[in-house]
């Protein structure tokens, strides 16, 4: 047998290593000694929850087997419940959580599209209109999320579930698959779709499903009773700013190979006249998004009212369970289908075991901890400084968590509760940029928020690019957040 070749043997050095260093990290932080006022076992846990952010990065093996690792280890060690019962239920409660059945479902729900081939039609049918010039593309992909965000509540099912599965026909109209071509044009795409949802979250009250409970918690803790419309004005610089920013800036960060394509809109016409007129389950197809969209707008809206239902009467995750059991009862899909879709079944373990970990996290005490320890230098501050560090580190924190409603719940009260003890602190604008921060903070990681998971699992934007991309696209949104939302905020509220 030959010996192996340079760079092969590189490569298995690479994984090696990459597979040494979450080891390491993890050993290193636990034998150090837990901080003052933090328990050892959230200090242990918080030892483990980093090796598994490492590896997610780093990758040694699937991002799915990495999150099963660490809540097996989680359990064995018995770091969030001390009982060993206890310890296994938590490890599995992840996958009872609605956002990551909601996923899967969107996932699932793609497939109708591709069987029935009118995921493909409207791909062509958009290239044929908008795709000579990519950047006019991207603002057409932003266009489309805005105009569905303010009657979808569910980032998820409107991004991920709606837009995602006809966005992913289109990459390979111009020869861009997963892999060595996918900077062709698919990563741009995909990444200006996945940009552009955050920041539609924060521009409505109703596009994000945590956008009500945080202002529950903002009434609760300020008394004050925050509006769809105020919502909608206090986020509107910011959000226009960012919307018009995400296809130019990904444009020129992460620019696509293709830029202008005179011939591929001719392409698409013809290829339009050979699919000939909508098949029946095209049809079908088109009747079951529709109602779909119809029951995500109406069914989780307390301001619809229907008969014999009345209002707030299915949940967002319900819709797609729905969705995808009709498709499975009308022939769309076969069970077959959904057995081998293994880019969904991925999905649902790597961010079921993910919101496992960060929910730990949150019970052994580590977040409340680490935000308490954080706001309280900025007691003694000015009161404008003392404001941007608190969002700053309200949005920062955010990596912690592969939930945003668990992140309002959790960390909202504290954050607003050390907000408002700090003197001339302005309550209005202070409550606004904390809970117009919470769509933003969705492009920071792959398992941040619902529609990351899909997009990172489209293969078009490689792991490093996902984490690289996050950060300084985070960064873009916390700037205009703060840079734009405190001197608007302060001089338009009282």
């Amino acid at each position: 047998m030959s010996d192996p070749t340079p760079a092969a043997a590189g490569r298995a050095l690479a994984g090696t290593w990459k597979a040494v260093l979450p080891v390491a990290l993890w050993l290193l932080l636990l034998l150090w000694p837990a901080p003052a006022g933090l328990p050892a076992n959230a200090w242990h846990f918080f030892a483990l929850f980093a090796a598994v952010i490492l590896a997610l990065i780093l990758e040694p093996i699937p991002a799915a087997g990495v999150g099963l690792i660490g809540i097996s280890a989680a359990a064995v060690f018995r770091y969030v419940d001390p009982t060993t019962a206890g310890s296994v239920n938590w490890a599995l409660s992840g996958f009872s959580d609605a956002t990551v059945w909601l996923i899967f479902g969107a996932f699932v729900f793609s497939t109708g599209y591709s069987k029935t081939g009118l995921g493909r039609r409207i791909a062509l049918l958009l290239v044929r209109r908008l795709g000579s010039r990519t950047l006019g593309f991207g603002y057409a992909v932003a266009l489309a999320d805005l105009a569905l965000a303010p009657g979808i509540p569910s980032n998820t099912g409107r991004s991920a579930g709606v837009l995602y599965p006809v966005l992913r026909n289109i990459p390979p109209l111009y020869g861009s698959e997963p892999g060595p071509t996918a900077r062709r044009i698919g990563a741009y795409i995909m990444w200006v779709a996945f940009a552009s949802s955050c920041v539609t979250s924060c521009l409505f009250l109703t596009a994000l499903a945590p956008n009500a409970a945080a202002l529950a918690i903002v009434k609760n803790t300020t008394r004050l009773d925050i509006t769809w419309t105020q919502w909608f004005l206090g986020a509107l610089p910011i959000g226009s700013v960012l919307l018009a920013l995400v296809p130019l800036a990904t444009y020129l960060l992460y620019p696509p190979e293709i830029k202008c394509s005179r011939e591929i809109p001719r392409w698409a016409a013809a290829e339009l006249e050979k699919m000939g007129p909508l098949t029946r389950q095209e049809l079908a197809m088109i009747l079951l998004v529709a109602l779909a969209l119809f029951l995500w707008i109406a069914g989780s809206n307390r301001d619809i009212s229907l008969p014999l239902v009345g209002s707030n009467f299915i949940h967002s995750t319900a819709v797609v369970l729905v969705a995808v059991s009709l498709l499975l009862l009308t022939g769309i899909v076969g069970w077959e289908d959904i057995a081998g879709n293994k880019g969904a079944w991925n999905v649902l373990v790597w961010f079921a075991t993910l919101v496992t970990l960060a929910d730990g996290l949150n019970k052994v005490g580590f977040v409340g901890w680490l935000a308490q320890l954080a706001a309280q230098p900025l007691l003694g501050m000015g009161p404008m400084p003392a404001m941007a560090l608190l969002v700053a580190l309200f949005f920062g924190i955010h990596y912690f968590f592969a939930s945003l409603s668990a992140h309002t719940a959790a960390v909202l009260p504290v954050v607003l509760a050390v907000g408002i003890k700090i003197p001339g602190i302005p309550v209005l604008p202070f409550s606004l940029l904390l809970v117009f921060s919470l769509g933003l903070m969705g492009i920071l990681t792959p398992y941040a928020t619902g529609p990351a998971p899909v997009f990172y699992g489209s293969g078009y934007v490689s792991r490093a690019d996902f984490w690289k991309l996050g950060l300084i696209f985070g960064l873009l949104f916390l700037a205009a957040l703060l840079g734009i939302g405190i001197p608007y905020l302060t001089a338009s509220t009282p």
